[in-house]
């Protein structure tokens, strides 16, 4: 448990340095660092952002930044669509799970650089 909090927190430090997800550093140490299957780190990786958007969608409330219909409509969509979800990762094989994130994971890379080396960056 220490290892994978003190995982989370680092990755939420350095996500938040790049302006990445979290999940695209958190996911692997949980598969590099703690053991667990890339099913079993991505669906951890996506449960921890359920109390992180909870208290952003509060904050924002608050600052007059919230759209309720927006947010409700998003709310409702997002069960149906992890049953969908849930459904699609447990019908195909893990690796190539691990494929598809290792791609995201490169897709994310290039987008930082592509940042990084933009003209119009300020």
């Amino acid at each position: 448990m220490i290892e994978a909090a003190l995982i989370g927190a680092a990755a939420g430090v350095v996500a938040g340095m790049l302006g990445v997800g979290g999940g695209i550093l958190f996911v692997p140490g949980l598969v590099i660092g703690v053991g667990l299957s890339q099913v079993d780190a991505e669906a951890t990786s996506l449960l921890a952002i359920v109390p992180v958007a909870a208290l952003g969608a509060w904050r924002q409330h608050r600052y007059g930044n919230l759209v309720l219909r927006d947010a409700v409509i998003i709310g409702v969509l997002a069960v149906p669509a992890a049953v969908v979800g849930v459904a699609i990762v447990n019908a195909i094989p893990e690796r190539a799970i691990e494929i598809g994130f290792a791609a995201l994971m490169l897709w994310v890379a290039a987008q930082l650089v592509r940042r990084a080396l933009s003209p119009d960056r300020p």
